[in-house]
């Protein structure tokens, strides 16, 4: 649950309520994924990189809809598994992300919009994506650092895609910080966002994108 009120500098701010703990346990299940550790041949690697990001983008927005009140399915199981998104699995996962609330979604578009307008989006966006995906294995971590910022860097395409990713997982993250502040503290907090750019050229985004952030 959370709360909107508007700020005279800033506009529109979400203060979530403290998140139950099991519910807290999933944010940073959600950050986990099979991020690629070398750069393979051009257009696979920009494939499955796309893949997993349409993948996480649809996780992170089913668990920001729950983090802001909507119903928890009995049994989740159909959120983790890391394979392609498809069939029924995909019609549960989109349904999910369909719940989050219109000012909650806001909070993902300006985290993305920032991200696809600064000229050090690779350098942001990827070392969290693979540092939060392998927080265990730095090795690796640091592998998949450098494929997702050549993959940024050599792959137009796939920076939305990669910056949706990116967006939505930072919000899962700062909404349960946020909460978790309100808990310790008694004092709501706002989830923080980077300021909102404008929007990309429609053309530019993959049809999963428009459907998933609602911007059509």
């Amino acid at each position: 649950m959370y709360t909107v009120r508007d700020d005279p500098l800033l506009g529109p701010r979400v203060y979530p309520q403290p998140v139950p703990p099991e519910l807290a346990r999933l944010a940073p299940r959600v950050h986990r994924a099979d991020w690629p550790v070398w750069l393979g041949p051009a257009p696979r690697t920009s494939r499955d990189v796309l893949e997993l990001c349409r993948l996480q983008t649809a996780r992170g927005l089913a668990v920001l809809g729950w983090l802001a009140g909507a119903d928890i399915p009995g049994d989740i199981g159909w959120l983790w598994p890391g394979c392609r998104l498809t069939g029924p699995r995909q019609q549960l996962m989109y349904g999910a992300a369909a719940a989050v609330p219109g000012p909650v979604l806001g909070l993902v578009i300006s985290n993305w919009t920032w991200v696809l307008g600064t000229r050090l989006a690779g350098q942001v966006t990827a070392p969290y994506l693979a540092g939060t995906a392998y927080p265990d294995d730095g090795f690796t971590a640091a592998q998949a650092t450098v494929t997702l910022m050549r993959v940024w860097e050599r792959h137009r395409v796939a920076r939305p895609a990669l910056g949706a990713a990116w967006a939505t997982a930072r919000t899962v993250a700062d909404w349960c910080k946020a909460a978790e502040l309100h808990a310790a503290y008694g004092h709501e907090a706002p989830v923080f966002t980077y300021p909102r750019a404008a929007l990309p050229p429609q053309g530019d985004l993959r049809p999963w994108i428009t459907r998933l952030l609602r911007l059509s």
